[in-house]
């Protein structure tokens, strides 16, 4: 049976990306696909390493039923590269780094969230860190659409 791994990569892995990993999962869970689509999350930079994601992001993803409190902070690596067919990015920002972990031949797996996405006009995924409550809805709302467009895309690669 196929498989297909994603793994969502923002800045600290404490608000973006698990943020989409949560959505994902339960996309995939509620498609049946949890046997066929594995989903992670990982930051670029190592400040919180271990770390359960941002209050802020896991009461916005409690409140629409996506289940944050789990997840833990970690660091992207090279390996990543090998074991992910696809490294989705949230900004451009993340893409440079992602592109300076990667391996030369693995670069083709780096695409940005929002690429799924094409019925909205956002590019990235705004990072809400130091904003308020309604920047991680913001969030959640863009990871809603593109992860949902993500979904489709993936499900081209296998028949259910």
């Amino acid at each position: 049976m196929k498989k297909v791994s994603v793994c969502f990569v923002c800045l600290g892995n404490i608000c973006r990306s698990p943020t989409a990993e949560a959505v994902m999962r339960h996309l995939v869970g509620q498609a049946g696909l949890a046997e066929r689509i594995d989903v992670d999350s990982a930051g670029t930079g190592d400040w919180h390493l271990g770390e359960a994601p941002d209050e802020r992001a896991q009461r916005a993803g409690q409140r629409r039923g996506y289940g944050l409190a789990p997840l833990r902070a970690r660091q992207i690596g090279a390996d990543d590269f090998e074991r992910f067919d696809l490294v989705v990015a949230m900004d451009d920002a993340n893409v440079t780094a992602l592109q300076n972990v990667a391996p030369t031949a693995t670069r083709d797996k780096i695409r940005l969230l929002m690429e799924f996405a094409p019925q909205r006009n956002e590019r990235v995924v705004t990072d809400p860190y130091f904003g308020g409550e309604a920047g991680f809805e913001a969030v959640l709302d863009q990871c809603e659409a593109a992860c949902t467009g993500l979904l489709a895309a993936l499900r081209t690669q296998f028949t259910v």
